[in-house]
């Protein structure tokens, strides 16, 4: 939850920023004796058999594992993620933590169901916990994009449930795009990654759901390089309809009060909870803004506009009766932090189109869009 908070930092006060990024990258490496032994443990070869070149010191690393560089024995070069050892009961334990709080979120958000939100994000974080999991995702997404001119996903190797071996790709950070690129670099980063987010449940039937800058890289030819898909969100029919119709509703003026009850079947409003529904229009429609628009700019203003739009009194009073139901948890977490990577980069682009490309239940109501599972099947389009 720290981290995804970090993502949007331009909203935050300088000295949270400075708290919340740290825990993206300040989990202490295993050392070198403890990651060789796992490998041994995992492959039952220590890692100078198992590969044909090993470096011990690892280049990254995150808050469940660490990454090392080696050779297989192909000769391919290839990335090596290691689990660290007890992060799985670490991680779960803190869900224990938090399930003990759910009263208070209960009393300060009447329209919130905790407990599921809370059982959602455990059970996503279990599957992270396991590399045969993440591997079966990142090999899907390898296939669904293979040979597209604009996104690359390096291939499985080898893989168990704490070691994960991919193909290693080389490309330059999305973080260093946001703190050195040109607005050439940015506008062409922050297309791709829209592209690659939108298209993925059409695609691939997922949804990658850790857009942390440090997952993408621009390669030597411009295609974007996607890492790490320990997190995805399986959405074999698509993103739900239900988004792009209210989306549609919000951008065209018309009346929303048929949405109110698709609303209760998502789950968005609980039994016996109102919310004025126009209010609802007036809250989502600058967030729908970058959609709407043929071209849009995203910036850290207006982020910052926005997070103080959205925690004023009224609008705080309408989110403490929205409820999130599980099923949206990691689209909520993707468009969020998706967003602020977005203004981070400062990027313009056609983003409407992408929407309108990929978005079921918005492109409905367009007798000239076609299908965009079908326009998948052709690598670029």
């Amino acid at each position: 939850i720290g981290q995804m908070a970090s993502y949007v930092d331009d909203s935050l006060s300088p000295s949270v920023r400075r708290t919340l990024s740290r825990l993206q990258d300040s989990v202490p490496p295993m050392s070198a004796e403890l990651a060789a032994l796992v490998v041994e443990e995992e492959l039952g070869l220590p890692p100078e058999r198992a590969f044909a070149r090993w470096d011990p010191q690892p280049i990254a690393a995150a808050s469940i594992g660490q990454v090392h560089r080696a050779r297989w024995q192909d000769g391919r070069e290839v990335a090596v993620k290691i689990q660290y050892p007890g992060a799985g009961r670490a991680l779960l334990s803190d869900f224990t933590q938090l399930s003990r709080v759910a009263r208070l979120f209960a009393v300060l958000m009447p329209g919130l169901e905790v407990k599921p939100v809370l059982d959602e994000l455990r059970a996503r974080v279990a599957e992270e916990l396991d590399y045969y999991l993440e591997a079966q995702a990142q090999q899907a997404f390898a296939d669904a994009y293979a040979g597209d001119p604009d996104i690359f996903v390096p291939g499985v190797v080898a893989a168990t449930s704490h070691v994960l071996v991919t193909e290693w790709m080389d490309g330059t950070p999305l973080s260093k795009i946001i703190s050195e690129g040109s607005q050439a670099d940015r506008d062409h980063a922050g297309l791709l990654f829209v592209r690659f987010l939108f298209s993925g449940p059409a695609r691939a039937g997922m949804l990658h759901a850790d857009p942390h800058p440090g997952n993408f890289r621009i390669l030597a030819d411009g295609r974007l390089g996607v890492l790490d898909f320990g997190a995805v969100d399986r959405l074999p029919g698509g993103f739900p309809t239900f988004i792009g119709r209210l989306l549609r509703i919000v951008h065209d003026g018309t009346d929303i009060g048929p949405a109110e009850q698709e609303l209760r079947d998502q789950g968005f409003l609980k039994e016996g909870i109102e919310i004025d529904l126009e209010a609802l229009r007036a809250f989502l429609a600058p967030l729908a803004e970058p959609s709407r628009l043929e071209r849009f700019k995203f910036s850290r203003d207006w982020l910052r506009g926005e997070a103080v739009r959205v925690t004023d009194s009224r609008s705080a009073n309408l989110s403490r009766r929205l409820n999130l139901p599980p099923s949206y948890v990691l689209i909520h977490r993707v468009s969020t932090a998706g967003m602020g990577v977005l203004c981070q980069l400062g990027c313009e682009g056609p983003f409407r189109a992408e929407v309108i490309r990929w978005m079921p239940g918005y492109r409905d109501s367009d007798p000239q869009a076609g299908d965009p599972v079908a326009d998948a099947v052709t690598p670029g389009r």
